[in-house]
């Protein structure tokens, strides 16, 4: 599916309220295109008034000038009611008027004519364009970027039915190992929350998740549910089984280091904690329904860089992560969830089941109601959004011949920098190609490094029904320049096939280089 990202980043050398907006990624060579602007006023009184309308939170500035001072953004041709309606026509004309000049300030000149190109090449491809929008501003987070929409009586842009809206960061680490999964795993985690009854809401949430058609288009669901963990729980439920989504709800708070989630009224956890749990253990996609999950942190209403949680998770290696940019009433969480859930059951990409969730949203509680606007859903830039996989469906791959104990797991190898900002690479269980261009798994950008360096390979050995797996490392290096520390020092492979062992240290390109470890886990 053709992909189109674009970027917008404050110029902080040339003034508060100068900007660059950029294509990151195009379908096509010349869609690289960069337009600098500057920020409008009349965009910072009309979010202002959205703020006061619909916002469950406090106010967010623009800009450190930004002022309270209040006054109508309305030309007098769109006044039809007075301001503080929250239902009618004023609402409706102030959803519209504020998506429209969001797209007016993003989509001008060169960069609108790279939207409209690649639109035509997905078109042309009879697909969908995946366009991804990454905000590198803290500042602009909380905009609500999904109402974007050119004119009016068009669609938004995230309700489009040939373009598929999400946001992003480049900023992230690595994707971790995805498995090929058949089937919806859920673990249901509610959290502390004086507005809820657990038990009562645990019951609606599960019955709403696999309460879809049943057929042979329909993946089978399977959900586990925790009332109310404490960490520990919560990690060892998600290390002893394999879930590939993490639903919770309860109540959230924002915080610098990725808001809080009570899982009890006195162990609360932040995004930076539950990121390294979800990372490690292969959750493809964590849903938030908590207050303000896509909403940064803030002092004197100014943003807090890279503070939500959804921000921290994804700039983590979470492949994709949905959270409400302020707070949704029960019954509109649960028709979302339900849409949700059906549209991911029926093999849709991510991306794509939050649209149709979104529609439903809209259908269902009205365009000038905020229902539509709240989930924001973020992709690393690395993941496509396919969260489960037909049989019949994809490429072949490297199957597990293993047939292990009972409750056994397989070890995780992994190649570590032993720098002081160094990088952790897990490595495929089957082959893991390393060299200086992008083409491969793990990229060393060094002169000195091959362009096909080396390989990291595994053979599996069954004896007694008990698995044994070992590493080897093959060097293609143009000079033989692949080394590794044995007991007389560092020595060259030169296009050897050396087994490795946990621990043993590597070089790739010259002996003076970067050294890593190759690490042999337990998972």
């Amino acid at each position: 599916m053709p992909s189109l990202n674009l970027a917008i980043a404050r110029l902080l050398n040339t003034g508060t309220d100068n900007f660059a907006i950029w294509v990151v990624k195009a379908p096509y060579p010349s869609g690289y295109v960069l337009r600098d602007c500057m920020w409008p006023v009349e965009l910072t009184q009309v979010w202002q008034e959205w703020q006061q309308m619909f916002a469950g939170h406090g106010r967010l500035d623009i800009s450190p000038n930004s002022t309270s001072q209040k006054s109508n953004p309305f030309p007098i041709d769109w006044i039809s009611s007075p301001s503080g309606q929250t239902t009618g026509p004023y609402s409706s004309r102030l959803m519209q008027y504020l998506g429209m000049n969001l797209w007016r300030w993003v989509f001008d000149g060169q960069i609108l004519g790279s939207l409209e190109r690649s639109r035509g090449i997905a078109m042309g491809q009879h697909t969908r364009l995946r366009f991804r929008l990454e905000i590198r501003d803290p500042d602009l987070i909380a905009f609500p970027w999904e109402i974007m929409q050119r004119e009016p009586g068009q669609s938004a842009m995230s309700l489009s039915q040939d373009l598929l809206f999400s946001r992003t960061s480049t900023e992230v680490d690595a994707l971790p190992y995805l498995r090929t999964d058949q089937a919806l795993s859920i673990l249901l985690v509610l959290g502390h929350d004086q507005n809820l009854q657990l038990e009562q809401e645990a019951a609606i949430l599960q019955q709403t998740l696999v309460d879809t058609p049943v057929g042979g288009r329909y993946a089978p669901c399977i959900v586990n549910q925790l009332l109310q963990p404490t960490p520990q729980e919560l990690i060892q439920e998600l290390e002893t089984k394999a879930y590939n989504v993490l639903f919770y709800a309860g109540h959230g708070l924002p915080d610098p280091d990725g808001g809080l989630l009570f899982l009890q009224p006195d162990k609360p956890l932040n995004g930076i904690e539950l990121a390294q749990v979800l990372t490690r253990t292969g959750v493809k996609l964590a849903v938030f329904n908590a207050c303000w999950g896509a909403q940064p942190a803030a002092i004197n209403h100014q943003a807090i860089p890279a503070s939500s949680l959804a921000e921290v998770l994804i700039r983590h290696g979470v492949p994709a992560v949905l959270a409400m940019r302020d707070e949704i009433a029960d019954h509109e969480s649960h028709s979302f969830i339900q849409a949700f859930t059906e549209a991911l059951r029926s093999h849709k990409p991510i991306d794509e089941a939050v649209a149709q969730a979104r529609q439903e949203l809209l259908t269902l509680y009205k365009f000038n109601q905020p229902a539509w606007t709240l989930p924001v859903l973020y992709l690393h830039p690395d993941f496509n959004g396919e969260l489960i996989k037909n049989l019949d469906e994809g490429i072949t791959e490297l199957p597990d011949t293993g047939i292990p104990d009972v409750g056994s797991s397989l070890p995780i190898a992994s190649l570590r920098s032993l720098t002081s900002e160094g990088k952790t690479w897990f490595l495929r269980y089957g082959v893991t190609r390393i060299g200086r261009t992008k083409d491969n798994d793990i990229v060393i950008p060094e002169p000195s490094v091959s362009k096909r360096h080396a390989e990291i390979f595994c053979r599996n050995t069954l004896t007694d029904s008990t698995l044994v797996r070992t590493y080897y490392l093959q060097d293609f290096s143009t000079y033989g320049t692949t080394w590794f520390l044995g007991p007389n020092g560092w020595q060259q492979i030169l296009r050897e096939e050396v087994p490795l062992k946990s621990g043993m240290q590597l070089k790739f390109g010259s002996a003076r280089g970067e050294t890593w470890e190759f690490v042999v886990e337990d998972s």
